[in-house]
């Protein structure tokens, strides 16, 4: 129960295990073609371009960075964790001008804040975590894409935690670029980078006047072979993990046959649920409320009679296997709970029994059954 790797579908690990097909058969070519098709679907970009490209969800954030920053160009870094910091990181590494907002721990940052920013100076681009996997918290996409319109500020959204599990309409809300990996609520094992860029974006690329310093992730290079698989044509620029996309398809079928709606109103369902119970065994959330928790996964502090490493262990021993924290400050404070793609009701209450059985044999006073009542209220 970690936020990723998540566990993952039947039918998607069978797809694993098939004979690989070479990356120009006919076949291959309508499952590449289809996929880019269905991550389209799944973002809700009916005329964004699709990238699938063999990689991590950190070589998405560096693509997006690599293909729209140059040299002096402003860009504006909204930070709720880890992964904002990141972003900031890969910014700077091809010459852009970082400015950072960065939330208080558990929080997001203001919105009024952002447009005063966006109001000081002109920036290029703009870039959130919709979810940061470092400490659950869920910013305002909607309202941030907003804003990036009333600017004509790119705005880019790290999605590895949210694309799936939380509601994204990039092409309505004005989001330029959403980026993902495989591994977490899209539910495909790891090494699949994957993104879709607006017309905009890709018309900010085109413009650019020096040439993409990342030649694995130059834009020049791949958007060829997207193009030619969405036509069905064969092209080469380095071999696709041809498994991965072919377990990428399955899962995205799996995942538009739900329903997006359908989806989203279950990991909601999930993330409720999972907040009610934690806070029912008495324990605290590092969220700060409702409206900013992510529903992909729970970050709980760690009980305070119980060592952290002990904690983790215990709760392993009861068959579940949780995530500590990831913020360097601390990472000793507090754990999480990934809750997305395939996980369902058994899941979340073997997850919450094991809890409340490690507490109660460290001496915690609350009813025993008073987290699992509260995953049954939502599911």
């Amino acid at each position: 129960m970690i936020p990723g790797p998540i566990e993952f579908e039947s039918e998607v690990l069978q797809c694993m295990s098939v004979p690989t097909l070479s990356h120009v058969d006919p076949d291959f070519i309508n499952i590449f073609a289809n996929s880019l098709k269905l991550l389209k679907e799944v973002c809700q970009s009916t005329s964004g371009q699709a990238f699938i490209i063999a990689g991590t969800g950190t070589f998405a954030m560096d693509m997006a960075a690599a293909n729209l920053v140059e040299t002096g160009d402003k860009a504006l870094v909204i930070s709720t964790g880890y992964f904002g910091l990141r972003f900031a990181e890969i910014l700077k590494r091809y010459g852009a001008e970082v400015d950072i907002l960065e939330a208080v721990v558990g929080n997001i940052v203001p919105l009024e804040l952002i447009e005063q920013q966006l109001k000081s100076k002109s920036y290029k681009l703009l870039t959130f975590t919709h979810v940061d996997t470092s400490t659950a918290v869920l910013n305002d996409a909607k309202s941030i894409g907003d804003l990036g319109k009333k600017y004509k500020v790119l705005t880019i959204l790290d999605g590895v935690c949210s694309v799936a599990g939380e509601e994204i309409q990039q092409e309505e809300w004005g989001i330029d670029v959403v980026l993902t990996s495989s591994q977490k609520a899209i539910g495909v094992p790891p090494g699949l980078a994957l993104l879709v860029a607006s017309k905009a974006a890709i018309k900010a690329f085109e413009q650019r006047k020096n040439p993409v310093s990342n030649y694995y992730g130059d834009w020049a290079n791949w958007l060829p072979i997207m193009k030619a698989y969405e036509n069905r044509q064969a092209s080469y620029f380095g071999t696709p993990p041809v498994n991965l996309i072919m377990a990428l398809e399955k899962s995205l079928q799996i995942i538009t046959n739900e329903g997006l709606k359908n989806r989203f109103d279950r990991h909601q369902r999930a993330g409720t649920a999972m907040r009610a119970a934690i806070k029912a065994v008495g324990l605290e959330l590092l969220s700060k409320n409702e409206q900013t928790s992510s529903n992909t996964l729970t970050a709980p502090l760690y009980p305070s009679k119980i060592a952290p490493k002990s904690f983790l262990q215990a709760t392993n021993e009861e068959g579940v296997i949780l995530a500590g924290g990831l913020l360097p400050e601390l990472k000793n404070n507090y754990f999480r709970i990934g809750h997305m793609g395939s996980v369902n009701k058994a899941d979340l209450l073997a997850t919450i029994g094991a809890i409340e059985t490690v507490l109660k044999k460290h001496g915690s006073t609350h009813v025993l059954g008073s987290g699992s009542a509260e995953i049954l209220k939502h599911f």
